[in-house]
């Protein structure tokens, strides 16, 4: 996600204090799918739940809204449901039914207006797995984990705070396949209550600051700002050569598995050590610069707002640690890099940047972390956090992205 350059540095938000309902879905078999998808009630875990809560007028009268632990627990399996229906048209051999309204969780239930929003995102699912088949890709299980950290409660409007956990299986279709894909989601969940007391999940929207679509998001999120500092590099094409291209490094003595490993160990769990950018612009290009880091890139001293300089330090940043556009810029005014003419020639540690809307302005950066013996670059990133997603995937779940590959 493009980091705004003139952005002070945040800590990492590590959400609202207090308690927390957790319910955490069974792993999705393909066996298991067998049993109608709509009417799924997912256990509630934990005993604790944050309360909002709020006033409701209706002809002159009060009346008190609150949302207690168990309430909260609803809200959470209803989220899990859903997401979990989503994420389930991806599996291999699964077809939910078209129609197939997702049951209520106690007194939650959700609205008719979202069913059939879901109904029609079941439906591009369905075609998002069809495409991946054709870039032989597959998934056979999904484990499903959503967690509610706050809840917000006005007159007879509720909105939940919610974190995603995906974990996807993936098919052994080549055989040289990473076992499992990964990433975390926020979304902002709404309910409206009813006179008789239940509720209506009538919203799930996506709060995360860019990042590619998650492989279950319904739509592809679209990020439009100006400016671009040059130079700018050359897009890349994103059908699958022939012949693979070999790993040779832009600049001799990286220590590309370095990078990969420090990426793969702070894609979700942040390293303490730096400042993060969630909430401000997004932390993709952040947290490749660390990878790129512990790999063995060293400090260019300079003006921090040059793209002509890269460095980090107890204090500031430049903006080419944290910008999409001013990376690239200095990444290849540098020399540090080249950009490749094909996403399937990245290696373990090249740089994938995405300019989601095509409009000349990169958006997002993300770093390989793996490569099957038949040269299909996987990418981890942040901002939607996510491990080891493939390039095939990320190309079929973001029509009409361009693409700027990097060799580190």
């Amino acid at each position: 996600m493009r980091q705004s350059p003139n952005r002070a540095a945040h800590a990492r938000n590590q959400g609202e204090t207090g308690m927390r309902p957790t319910t955490r879905m069974k792993s999705l078999a393909v066996g298991a799918l067998a049993v109608a998808l709509s009417a799924v009630l997912l256990p509630v875990h934990g005993a604790n739940a944050a309360v909002g809560n709020g006033s409701e007028h209706t002809d002159g009268a009060s009346a008190e809204r609150t949302v207690d632990e168990k309430v909260a627990g609803d809200f959470a399996a209803l989220a899990d449901a859903v997401l979990t229906k989503r994420t389930s048209a991806l599996l291999d051999g699964a077809r939910p039914a078209a129609r197939a309204a997702t049951a209520a969780v106690g007194d939650v239930r959700i609205s008719s207006r979202l069913a059939r929003a879901e109904d029609r995102a079941v439906t591009g699912l369905l075609d998002r797995k069809a495409r991946l088949a054709e870039l032989r890709e597959g998934y056979t299980a999904a484990d499903v984990d959503v967690d509610i950290e706050k809840v917000d409660v006005t007159g007879d409007r509720a909105t939940a705070e919610a974190t995603e956990t995906t974990v996807l299986t993936y098919k052994q279709i080549r055989g040289d396949e990473p076992p499992t894909t990964g990433f975390q989601a926020r979304h902002k969940l709404t309910f409206t209550a009813a006179a008789d007391g239940t509720w209506q999940l009538t919203g799930i929207a996506s709060v995360d600051e860019g990042g590619p679509a998650a492989v279950n998001a319904p739509d592809t999120v679209v990020v439009d700002e100006g400016g671009e500092a040059a130079p700018s590099g050359e897009a890349a094409g994103t059908t699958k050569p022939a012949q693979p291209q070999s790993k040779l490094s832009a600049t001799a003595g990286y220590n590309y598995t370095a990078m990969a490993k420090y990426a793969e160990k702070y894609w979700k769990n942040y390293n303490p050590s730096y400042r993060t950018f969630n909430g401000v612009g997004g932390d993709c290009t952040n947290f490749i610069s660390q990878s790129l880091r512990a790999g063995g890139w060293k400090n260019d001293t300079g003006w921090y707002k040059s793209y002509k300089n890269w460095w980090y330090n107890s204090s500031n940043q430049t903006w080419s640690w944290t910008s999409v556009n001013y990376w690239a810029s200095f990444a290849l005014h540098s020399k540090r890099t080249y950009n490749l003419s094909n996403v399937y020639h990245m290696g373990v540690g090249d740089i994938l940047q995405m300019d989601f809307s095509s409009n000349g302005s990169k958006d997002h950066s993300m770093i390989t972390t793996y490569r099957s013996s038949s040269g299909v670059p996987y990418l981890t990133y942040h901002s939607n956090d996510t491990y080891r997603k493939s390039v095939a995937s990320i190309v079929a779940s973001n029509r009409g992205a361009t693409y700027y590959a990097f060799r580190t």
